[in-house]
């Protein structure tokens, strides 16, 4: 499928599936390129909020809307039937319960992945599950990555997205729709490497999360990311080998690092929040956004079950947040590991 030529040659009609903050964040990015919007938001008083005030009333409030240009339903049906490309972001662990709602076909429609996370239980990213679930072929698939806080994108600060698709030319017919004075676009075709890189990097952030928070400082730090870098290319190489990867590019190490040090990281603060003594349970609580690093954690530790992949820093992660391990004693013993 090449969404670059349309039959009808009418402009691509783009849907946004989720309402929080990232999915905020990319809706005002479209609304400035876009003639229109199609937007689920699963709560009634919140489409009448934005309907008012022009602003999320719960996620990303700095962010102004043009809602003269968005059509907005609560009925996930209503919205996926009116649009050609569908942005899925909504974070993973509610993404089967979301589509479970949806009764018609994915025909004729090309999906997006903006969602920074895998699928519980299932083990599988988001673009694998819709290829096995609902046999999507990855000619109709398409995936959005980083280094990008919505935070930032709110403030309208320069940054830059990676599409990557199987077909290039998908990419940059993606690139080209969400192009804007402060969005800086990048195309690729590495799908299962981007995918991976922002599930592990968000493991990775609860790792520095915790360690700052057990006071090691910037120079243990900067070894920590540096070695965690190196892991993500380790297992990105032995589980999917690709000639076109270059882990160093910005949607691979600049997703790491940005993750990793960023105020904005949602990641970073639950790390932060398990290395002071809070219970897994108690952070979440606190926090009013999901850590997706957290059920990344436990399915990148079954899959590797099958790979062996020396994963040290996620390993030693998997161990503090599921098996109740001491964060002190599995940091020490993880600096003996590092180079």
């Amino acid at each position: 499928m090449l969404i670059a030529k349309k039959n009808n040659n009418l402009p691509l009609r783009f849907a946004m599936i989720g309402n929080g903050s990232w999915a905020t964040a990319l809706t005002k990015v479209l609304l400035t390129v876009q003639p229109n919007l199609q937007w689920y938001v699963r709560n009634i008083d919140m489409i009448k909020h934005i309907e008012k005030y022009h602003r999320n009333p719960e996620f990303l409030r700095s962010a102004q809307l043009d809602a003269s240009k968005l059509e907005m339903s609560d009925n996930i049906n209503e919205v996926i039937a009116k649009a050609d490309v569908l942005v899925f972001c909504i974070p993973s662990a509610f993404l089967k319960g979301e589509l479970e709602k949806y009764t018609g076909n994915f025909d004729n429609k090309f999906i997006v992945s903006a969602i920074k996370g895998i699928v519980p239980e299932d083990n599988m990213t988001v673009a694998e599950y819709f290829n096995r679930k609902y046999k999507i072929p990855y000619d109709k698939i398409g995936t959005i990555t980083g280094p990008c806080h919505a935070e930032e994108v709110a403030l309208e600060r320069l940054s830059y997205l990676t599409f990557s698709c199987k077909r290039k030319e998908n990419a940059e017919c993606l690139a080209g729709n969400f192009a804007c004075n402060y969005i800086k676009t990048l195309s690729g075709t590495d799908i299962y490497g981007v995918e991976y890189a922002a599930i592990l990097k968000n493991i990775y952030a609860i790792t520095v999360g915790i360690c700052h928070s057990l006071g090691y400082g910037d120079n243990f730090l900067a070894v920590l990311v540096t070695n965690a870098q190196a892991e993500m290319k380790r297992f990105l190489n032995n589980t999917y080998p690709s000639a076109a990867r270059d882990t160093a590019q910005s949607s691979y190490l600049g997703d790491l690092l940005v993750t990793c040090y960023s105020q904005f990281s949602r990641n970073r603060t639950f790390g932060a929040m398990i290395g002071k003594g809070y219970s897994v349970t108690s952070a979440q609580a606190e926090m009013s956004m999901i850590a997706e690093g957290y059920y990344a954690c436990k399915s990148i530790h079954h899959i590797n079950m099958v790979h062996r992949v020396n994963m040290s820093i996620a390993e030693a992660t998997y161990r503090i947040l599921y098996e109740n391990a001491s964060p002190a004693a599995e940091m020490k013993l993880l600096t003996d590991t590092l180079q």
